[in-house]
């Protein structure tokens, strides 16, 4: 980039010339696009300025230069802008202006960055202009594939960047997508309610100037429209070696290995069941697309061979009333880490019964309190994630996570809160709990979880918790449960209800009534030992059963 920005220091001067050569495109194009410093050997003469200095020396310009490369020769007097640029994040882009008749260039450098994956692109017909694709951003680390929930910007409407084109619903919540650029959205590829856009797929198109629009009336995506993956150069072949045959021998039998054509084409569910059942897919003719065999060919060529076919479905009762539930991408996301966590954490459960009778009443003091001076009522919640907070501090091996190499420790307690929706459940977190009073984690559990209601979440409401509490007691009255660790951590805590039971008094025959909350803490044994976990519990239940020292 350095000869771009001499270029651009002395563009007047190369204005000012006569005239340039015209010379090998793929030389050029590396010049301007890939910022490297074409071959100044003898009969390499490019940009060789006539009246100006470019590097420090002096150069003559060859006559007879009036025309520009974009990647190809194109006509006098124009040229088409070279635009790499990275598909997101921030990358670093130069643009080549138009020429004029005199032959002057100029570089524009820019620094843009882009939530979304977006690319310039070309068409090699004479039909489409220069366009921007824009795909389906990756805005949350699980994030695969996403759904409009609603344009903001409609066909035909100028944007400009920072200007926020649609709101895409990730795993996790909705998130606002803004333009990097300014243009015209000339097409939208995926409207209002589009579901399940993999990660890159384009959604929409805008163009420089708003004559362009309706050449993009009836524009479709092709292959190369999408997002590019970087490919290694091809390598020339290597010569064919002329190998003298060796006659076979039994010991050595000639095996011919299968050519692509001979490739046989199968789901990976009709691959299983065929290895299960040692059926070679030679024996078996596809009906899926293209000659794909299927699961139905497999069950069709087992039922007609006479074996144990699997057994098929049952059909559904006609006299059933019923509703198919489409699964919101949140759903999704939490099934598939929880079924991660079951299989692959070792779980262990420890139980215990706090009394807190000193709680509640601890509670309604503070409430006194929080409604003199118009503050919100405190739960019995907060206290439970101020309690866990201080315990964790207490107790950090519990603080910690898994890896294969090492446990990591965490110095920060942020404490996840479970909290349930209509589009399923979500964990924003409350963080460094143990530093904040309880004022303030009750007005931040309330923001969030209207928040999680709402499915407004941000990234940074639900990302970095480590460790859990989930409260099944105080909204649904449930006494005990055991909650699934929520991976990367290593422990949760079930949270039941406060009841009221009879207790054996301070003396034989006297007995007392007092409300008990059972809690259960659910560890993974890689990290936390029964010992550690049972210690943690312990110090849980002493700021539970003294809730003054969690003011101390």
């Amino acid at each position: 980039m350095t000869y771009a920005t001499h270029v651009l220091r002395h563009s007047k001067k190369i204005g000012s010339s006569s005239n340039l050569i015209r010379h090998d495109s793929a030389v050029l194009v590396r010049w301007f696009s890939n910022g490297m410093r074409p071959s100044m050997e003898k009969g390499d003469d490019i940009l060789r300025c006539q009246s100006g200095l470019i590097s420090g020396e002096r150069h003559n310009i060859p006559k007879s230069f009036n025309r520009c490369y974009s990647g190809s020769a194109v006509s006098n007097n124009s040229c088409r802008t070279v635009s790499p640029r990275m598909s997101c994040g921030n990358a670093l882009r130069t643009t080549i202006a138009p020429c004029t008749s005199t032959g002057s260039m100029s570089f524009i450098r820019r620094s843009s960055g882009s939530q979304a994956p977006s690319r310039r692109g070309f068409s090699s017909a004479s039909d489409l202009p220069p366009h921007q694709a824009i795909g389906m951003p990756s805005l949350s680390p699980t994030m695969t594939e996403g759904n409009i929930a609603r344009w903001l910007k409609k066909e035909g409407d100028k944007v400009s960047p920072g200007e926020v084109l649609c709101e895409v619903e990730t795993d996790k919540a909705t998130v606002e997508m803004e333009c990097m650029e300014e243009g015209y959205l000339a097409k939208i590829l995926h409207g209002d309610g589009a579901s399940s856009i993999k990660v890159g797929e384009v959604i929409a198109v805008t163009v420089e100037e708003e004559d362009d629009i309706a050449k993009f009336k009836d524009y479709q995506p092709s292959t190369s429209d999408a997002t590019p993956s970087p490919k290694a150069p091809a390598s020339p072949p290597p010569p064919k070696e002329e190998v003298a045959e060796k006659p076979v021998t039994p010991s050595q039998p000639k095996v011919s290995k299968p050519s692509a054509a001979d490739r046989i084409f199968a789901s990976p569910l009709a691959r299983k069941i065929a290895e299960d059942h040692n059926i070679p897919l030679t024996n078996i003719k596809g009906t899926g697309p293209e000659g794909r065999i299927v699961k139905a060919d497999i069950d069709d060529y087992l039922a007609s061979r006479g074996k144990d076919a699997p057994a098929a479905a049952p059909k559904a009762d006609t006299s059933l009333d019923y509703m198919d539930i489409p699964v919101a991408q949140i759903r999704k996301v939490t099934a598939s880490r929880l079924l991660l966590s079951k299989q692959t954490i070792p779980h262990y459960y420890l139980t215990v019964d706090t009394c807190v009778d000193k709680l509640i009443e601890l509670r309604s003091r503070l409430n006194s309190l929080q409604e003199a001076s118009g503050g919100k009522k405190l739960s019995v919640n907060d206290l439970v994630i101020k309690a866990a907070a201080l315990a964790l501090r207490k107790v950090p091996q519990c603080n910690s996570s898994w890896t294969n190499d090492y446990i990591r420790q965490y110095h920060n307690v942020n404490i996840n809160v479970a909290v349930q929706t209509d589009n399923g459940l979500y964990v924003p977190v409350v963080r460094d709990a143990d530093k904040k009073g309880l004022s303030t984690i009750s007005e931040e559990v309330k923001n969030l979880a209207q928040k999680a209601k709402e499915n407004s979440l941000k990234p940074q409401d639900y990302e970095g918790g480590t460790f859990t509490v989930s409260n099944l007691g105080g909204p649904f009255g449930i006494k005990q449960f055991c909650a699934i660790i929520n991976p990367p951590q290593s422990a949760i805590l079930a949270v039941g209800s406060a009841e009221k039971r009879v207790l054996p008094g301070s003396s034989e025959g006297q007995y007392k009534f007092a409300s008990m909350m059972s809690v259960t803490l659910s560890c993974d044994h890689r990290v936390i030992d029964g010992a550690i976990g049972a210690e943690w519990l312990k110090a849980f239940k002493g700021y539970i059963e003294s809730p003054e020292s969690m003011l101390l």
